[in-house]
């Protein structure tokens, strides 16, 4: 995951930079439950991805659905 993508992970759960210290950013405890979710769904969709690609590759059994739904607990 680059810096940018996790910038924007952290704008889109409700972080901003701080005015009076620009090089911080500010979290409150809901803005930062939604950034971890945010994070661990990437996480998920990679892990799905390697797992379809081996299931290609291997003629392996995977079910990515299951993992994807975790998501949802």
């Amino acid at each position: 995951m680059t810096k940018e993508e996790i910038i924007e992970m952290a704008r889109e759960a409700g972080g901003y930079y701080s005015k009076k210290y620009p090089d911080e950013w500010r979290l409150d405890d809901d803005d930062l439950v939604r950034f971890a979710k945010l994070i661990a769904e990437k996480e998920r969709e990679k892990f799905c991805a390697v797992l379809r690609q081996l299931h290609d590759s291997y003629s392996l059994t995977s079910d990515s659905n299951a993992i994807r739904a975790r998501g949802q607990q």
